[in-house]
């Protein structure tokens, strides 16, 4: 969203941080709303409230005409062929939330809530659905007072978009009793102590407005947003842990240069390549090498996981701008049904709430992630292999005097407990639909739902996972420091754009890198469960760790297949 046209007034005269005018959003804008950073606005442009009225009148005159409207003057889903007489076309719709009110499991998280109820108001802000603004009004309401409905991670297939978690919202925002949950002020409280708390009465429905909120793919494009979000940072944490990681086993730049990427130009390949090069290259190290100097190298060539870095992190980078798009597209469509063209006084049934672009989405990125694991499990293998790691110590092992000291050996263990579940994640999800779904009406789905809690389970596993191969990366800089150099200040091995990385993990775990030590020197120095437990709170909450590769996450989120 552009600043300028956006930066408009919150009830109470309070400036507005988002303006929502049923435009574009952007995966970085959906995020910093569902994590709370921002408050929203309504707007008033006359001509975007026109239309939202032009629409609601047309839904009037359908009832009243008695003209034959999915949704609005008949059934539901399969029982479309029962006509509801226009007397009832009200009650219908609040009878919609009750019937649909059957979700189950633990709480989705609320990030992904918000995420949801920012991108509901703003597609119903396109004037296509047939709603009053006040709906909009409220789902801004609850957002900037973080007052945030508790749903249920199980209900959706992703057929008719998220029918079931979505009515959660519906009646959380309208008041249908007190058996929907509101979390606001650090209470969990039902949904209509939550509107007195807010200052709003119970809202009635009318014919239409039930069905336009419940209808679409908002709760899984809300969810997927999140998950590129953090898909995007750990690409970019894989790529400077793997950079250390060359630096630490003293891999070769060659493989690297653009003669090779130019003799194959995928996209992907192309930028990896451009990206790693930035990230080694680097001024004389006070080891005296140079880190773009493959004559100090002397063996020949590097394994593959070092050499074909490129190869294999390029189809990669290539599928997450692919699923960023995908999902940016999606979560600013129109995806109720029927569709409202009020300049042409036309109903549409169509199928636009088909949630299966998101759920392929959600499929790949799973799979991205599992991949990128296992390259850098690899990595790990080389890193606590003297065989392999050019003289590294044993499980990377600081003070080799005490013979009782292990290293990172137990770490090892933990990201290989990690890394398979990642792999399985990455199994597809979209193929197992079930064919018969509410009387054979929904007999294809997609499933996205279900794929992108699947993609929420993921992001959590790899937070893990990154945060073990941080600390591997450091404490091999450190002991070929050593090695090189004869102290343990790992920046003396790293070329400089890989500084800020590693004085992060240090910073985040508590220590003060130096000459003296290397990060972990006696096993006892350090709980490695809390060392996790900070680095992956520093991933969650966008601390120290993504800060030291925002430009890295930049050049993520500009990257085009086109480039």
């Amino acid at each position: 969203m552009s600043e300028n046209e956006n930066r408009e007034r919150v009830a109470g005269g309070q400036l507005a941080d988002f303006c929502l005018r049923g435009q574009e959003l952007s995966i970085d804008d959906v995020h910093r709303v569902a994590i709370g950073a921002g408050r929203l606005a309504v707007t008033d442009d006359e001509s975007i409230l026109r239309r939202m009225e032009s629409a609601q009148a047309l839904v009037g005159k359908a009832v009243d005409a008695g003209w034959r409207v999915y949704g609005v003057t008949t059934g539901f889903g399969s029982m479309a062929e029962i006509p509801v007489p226009p007397s009832e076309a009200a009650a219908s719709q609040a009878n919609l939330l009750t019937f649909l009110s059957s979700g189950a499991g633990r709480p989705i998280d609320a990030e992904h809530v918000r995420a949801t109820m920012l991108l509901r108001a703003n597609m119903l802000l396109r004037g296509a659905s047939g709603v009053r603004v006040e709906l909009v009004r409220r789902l801004v309401t609850f957002l900037n007072a973080n007052a945030v409905p508790v749903v249920g991670e199980l209900g959706s297939i992703g057929a008719s978009g998220d029918l079931v978690p979505l009515a959660t919202i519906a009646r959380a925002i309208t008041g249908q009793g007190n058996a929907c949950r509101v979390t606001l002020q650090g209470k969990t409280v039902g949904s209509d102590a939550a509107l007195a708390q807010l200052q709003l009465p119970p809202l009635e429905l009318l014919p239409k407005e039930g069905l336009a909120i419940v209808n679409g793919t908002s709760f899984s494009a809300g969810i997927a947003a999140n998950c590129v979000h953090a898909a995007r940072v750990y690409l970019a944490l894989s790529l400077a842990t793997h950079a250390m990681m060359i630096q630490a086993l003293l891999g070769h730049e060659e493989p690297f240069r653009p003669f090779v990427h130019q003799c194959k130009p995928h996209p992907g390949q192309v930028w990896t390549a451009a990206m790693m090069r930035q990230l080694l290259a680097g001024e004389e190290t006070a080891g005296g090498q140079s880190q773009g100097d493959d004559a100090s190298r002397d063996h020949l060539q590097d394994r593959y996981s070092l050499r074909c870095l490129p190869q294999y992190l390029g189809p990669i980078v290539e599928n997450i701008a692919r699923i960023a798009d995908v999902v940016a597209t999606e979560m600013n469509a129109v995806t109720d049904n029927p569709l409202i063209d009020a300049e042409r006084q036309e109903f549409y049934q169509s199928g636009n709430f088909l949630g299966q672009y998101l759920g392929i989405a959600m499929d790949d990125l799973r799979r991205c992630l599992g991949l990128m694991a296992k390259h850098l499990d690899v990595q790990i293998a080389q890193l606590v292999t003297p065989e392999f790691s050019r003289g590294l110590p044993a499980s990377l092992t600081g003070n080799q005097d005490r013979s009782f000291n292990m290293g990172l050996k137990g770490l090892q263990i933990t990201g290989n407990s990690i890394m398979p579940q990642l792999t399985y994640l990455g199994n597809p999800l979209v193929e197992h639909f079930p064919t018969h779904a509410e009387q054979f009406n929904q007999n294809v789905n997609g499933l996205s739902w279900g794929a992108a809690n699947l993609a929420c389970r993921s992001v959590e596993l790899y937070r893990y996972y990154a945060s073990v191969t941080l600390i591997f990366a450091a404490q091999a800089a450190d002991l070929r420091a050593n090695l090189l150099c004869g102290h343990y200040d790992g920046r003396a091995i790293l070329s400089p754009p890989l500084v800020p990385l590693y004085e992060a993990i240090h910073q985040t775990i508590g220590c003060d890198p130096g000459p003296r030590t290397p990060l972990i020197y006696n096993d006892q120095d350090h709980s490695l469960e809390l060392d996790l437990s900070r680095l992956a709170a520093s991933i969650e909450t966008s601390a120290a760790i993504p800060q030291a590769v925002a430009p890295i996450s930049s050049d993520i989120r500009n990257f085009t297949l086109g480039c």
